[in-house]
């Protein structure tokens, strides 16, 4: 797969999943933050913006590599690619976040919706890499 080709997918593809990651992991247990706020790094009322930038930055290497990953593996329709993103959400997301649950202060409800803020990037990914490139 040419490289600017992939490039134009995983920005296509991060823009999308910005929007799953935005519901998922700030909107929907918002409230769950505030519980906790030894944990997280800022200040309530601090500026958020770098962080966002650096998490949305790591949002699109994580779906490029998820991109490169179904074309090693032969996934390459839409369905095979949601089939893969389960497998992986399972293989890296879910235990990574269940062990942060375990491990910090954080929320249950922060853990659930972050696991499925991830499942949804994988998910989106998929569909939208399978139908740019199928």
């Amino acid at each position: 797969m040419h490289w600017i080709r992939l490039l134009l997918i995983v920005l296509a593809c991060g823009l999308a999943a910005s929007f799953t990651d935005w519901l998922f992991m700030g909107v929907l247990v918002h409230d769950k933050y505030l519980e906790t706020p030894e944990i997280w790094r800022n200040k309530l009322g601090e500026s958020e913006t770098k962080r966002i930038i650096a998490s949305t930055l790591i949002g699109l290497f994580g779906s490029a590599i998820f991109i490169v990953l179904c074309r090693w593996a032969g996934a390459l329709t839409p369905r095979s690619e949601i089939h893969m993103a389960g497998l992986v959400w399972l293989a890296v997301a879910v235990p990574i976040v269940l062990n942060n649950i375990l491990w910090t202060k954080m929320h249950p409800l922060l853990g659930v919706s972050h696991s499925l803020g991830w499942l949804a990037r994988f998910v989106v990914t998929g569909l939208i890499a399978g139908w740019m490139l199928g």
